[in-house]
């Protein structure tokens, strides 16, 4: 009797090891992971500016708002969806459900590749920063490559621990950035504003959004909500995850679009609606970016909080890394789980932690990193904005195929019949997205420094991936449908994707 019970043990043991910790974060804890990924202070400090100079001007803050209220029509279909299906890898299990194991095993190693370039993006700008701040307060002379080298050792170890560590760690982080930039915005709002006032006109009439060039804006609006879908992504791991994700979403969307759109507007009116355009182009031009968010900072708060506001930079791109990995791994552990890929990327810790494929993420942000070190590349110019372009396109494809999928879905299966949930909205969301596609790509060379030679092969890494991994899943699927035990289960859940 003690053989069998041996026995038993060790399948307990084997899917414990291949089971994600359930139960592990509520609603609080998949919000900073997702605040992570936005990094509000990268985005305000970074990645304004240049909307700023190179966009609409005074009218970025509309952006924000447009972005945000598209973002929110996708998760109406997104959230219906994720009722009935909760997996690791939420978009490529929706589109894989839906349109077909080989579109789904497509759009996870798409996914895979938006994450790991927009992590590879921000390890440039981390590398940077963190230089930077070391050489002029700490004396200590290390190029920017080996900061990020020794943070993605970082990243790995929390990556491979319990999510509530992780978690606890974000929250640390996100709320320091957050806390400083709202003090600046709330200050700010309360005296008045600057030399011009607060003048809400110039920042969100109607023809404030349209002037300049607004698909820059508006392309690096969709950036500060790329992260937000990992509310699902975690489900498998959530408390109550039909009310925690729903809700987890929902704040998200919201808290991100009002929160980019305040602290922009507050900086345009810091400078003055009218001065703000000139000051990001100075800005730029003096080789440092983040002069325009922090000298706002610095004249409201003081010169403390603009070094305060430097060092919680650093920690801002560490959070959107970390959150990035997080995100990464539930993928490769649902495609592991799947088969789809090799099954020891689903191996877990006794914790529930994902640590082989946390390993492999590892890797794969040195490999990405790797070149642009050994090519001596600027981190920044390159790097960091070539990623950021080849991410944003790449989860535009995502989220357009995923607004079809949550039709084809319901009109399939009939599980939801309420018609704005299963049809209206979503059908509106793809062609809004795609719309969003549409700028970016028209501003794509804008993104990657004007150069043609360079945005060409970017942009076709997205559908080179996401065909490559279509024709492997579609080979994978007709290699089991030949074999007797595939076709013997024509009822049970998809063999290509997690269980429901």
């Amino acid at each position: 009797m003690s053989q069998p019970a041996r026995g038993n043990e060790a399948t307990s043991t084997n899917a414990h090891n291949r089971d994600l910790r359930r139960g592990a974060i509520g609603v609080t804890g998949i919000l900073f992971f997702v605040l992570s990924a936005q990094a509000p202070l990268t985005g305000i400090g970074g990645a304004l500016p240049l909307a700023v100079s190179m966009g609409n001007g005074a009218g970025v803050p509309a952006a924000y708002l447009v972005v945000g209220a598209i973002i929110a029509l996708f998760a109406v279909g997104y959230i219906a969806m994720s009722r009935h299906l909760t997996a690791g890898g939420a978009f490529h299990t929706y589109i894989g459900r839906a349109l077909g194991p080989g579109l789904g095993t497509g759009s996870a190693l798409l996914a895979l590749w938006a994450y790991n370039t927009m992590q590879a993006c921000m390890y440039g700008l981390y590398g940077a920063t963190t230089s930077a701040l070391a050489e002029t307060y700490l004396h200590l002379t290390a190029p920017w490559w080996a900061w990020s080298a020794a943070t993605m050792l970082l990243v790995q170890l929390l990556g491979s621990l319990d999510i509530d560590l992780g978690a606890r760690f974000l929250a640390v982080l996100v709320a320091a950035e957050m806390a400083i930039l709202l003090a600046f915005a709330l200050t700010t709002l309360i005296t008045g504003g600057g030399p011009e006032g607060l003048a809400p006109a110039a920042s969100f009439s109607p023809a404030a959004l349209l002037s300049g060039a607004p698909g820059v804006a508006l392309t690096f609006a969709i950036a500060s909500m790329f992260g937000f879908e990992s509310t699902a992504i975690y489900a498998a791991e959530a408390k109550d995850p039909a009310r925690t994700v729903p809700r987890a979403t929902y704040l998200a969307v919201s808290v991100i679009a009002l929160f980019f759109a305040f602290v922009s507007w507050m900086v345009v009116s810091s400078h003055g609606p009218s001065h703000i355009a000139d000051q990001a182009g100075r800005a730029l031009r003096s080789g440092d970016s983040t002069a325009l968010v922090f000298s706002a900072v610095a004249h409201t708060l003081g010169g403390w909080a603009a070094t305060t506001a430097g060092v919680l930079m650093a920690t801002s791109l560490l959070a959107g890394i970390l959150a990035f990995h997080n995100a990464s791994n539930r993928y490769l552990h649902s495609l592991g789980r799947a088969a789809a890929m090799p099954p020891l990327l689903a191996r877990t810790t006794r914790r529930g932690a994902p640590f082989v494929a946390s390993g492999l993420q590892t890797a794969l942000a040195l490999v990405l990193v790797l070149p642009f070190a050994a090519l001596g590349l600027d981190p920044v110019l390159t790097l960091f904005s070539w990623g950021n372009g080849v991410a944003i396109l790449g989860l535009l494809v995502l989220y357009f195929l995923t607004s079809v999928s949550v039709v084809v879905f319901f009109q399939r299966t009939r599980l939801e019949t309420r018609p704005w949930h299963s049809r209206i909205a979503p059908a509106l969301a793809a062609v809004l997205i795609a719309g969003l596609a549409t700028l970016v790509l028209t501003n794509f060379d804008l993104l990657t420094g004007g150069a043609p030679s360079t945005a060409t092969p970017l942009v076709l890494t997205v559908p080179a991936v996401l065909l490559t991994g279509t024709a492997l899943g579609s080979r994978r699927g007709n290699d089991q449908a030949a074999t007797p035990t595939a076709t013997s289960t024509t009822s049970g859940p998809d063999p290509q994707l997690p269980d429901a």
